[in-house]
């Protein structure tokens, strides 16, 4: 069997939606990862984490973690990258003197929109094999699993 005929069969097997899922998921990771890694010096968690700090200035880091299902440590060492590398900033919450707000730097929100630009270009590269209905209707999928209880934890695997 040659390849593309190996991955039509793993994509059409008993676990073809989570297959698929992780096929579209890691080979994108492998492209704009490198890329990104490679021109920014910054693995995904770093500029993943200054796109939602961004979005949202005074996220608290712990809240980082729950928009970006990522292990703690790596959200940490994202956040402290992000810091030594004056691409955000942090405050003391007020209501807990432990917990850090997050705040993108001018400089932090400058690379952030060189980043964006290509990442939103290989959006559309990625899904322009869509058309727009079937761009939203997937969307409209994805937020109907992100939005279950069962993504972030198993009642199958509770490990």
């Amino acid at each position: 069997m040659i390849r593309d005929e190996m991955l039509a069969d793993l994509l059409q097997s008993d676990l073809q939606e989570l297959l698929s899922v992780s096929y579209i998921v890691l080979a994108n990771n492998q492209v704009t990862n490198r890329h990104i890694e490679k021109r920014y010096r910054m693995p995904v968690q770093c500029w993943s984490a200054l796109y939602v700090v961004d979005r949202f200035p005074g996220l608290l880091a712990r809240d980082v973690q729950r928009l970006l299902p990522r292990p703690q440590n790596t959200i940490s060492r994202a956040v402290s990258l992000l810091q030594a590398r004056a691409l955000i900033r942090t405050e003391e919450d007020p209501q807990d003197g432990r917990a850090r707000r997050l705040y993108p730097t001018p400089e932090g929100a400058t690379l952030l929109a060189q980043i964006l630009t290509t990442a939103r270009a290989r959006q559309a590269e990625v899904f322009g094999v869509l058309t727009d209905d079937e761009r939203r209707q997937f969307a409209a999928l994805c937020h109907k699993i992100a939005a279950g209880p069962l993504l972030t934890r198993s009642d199958v695997m509770p490990d």
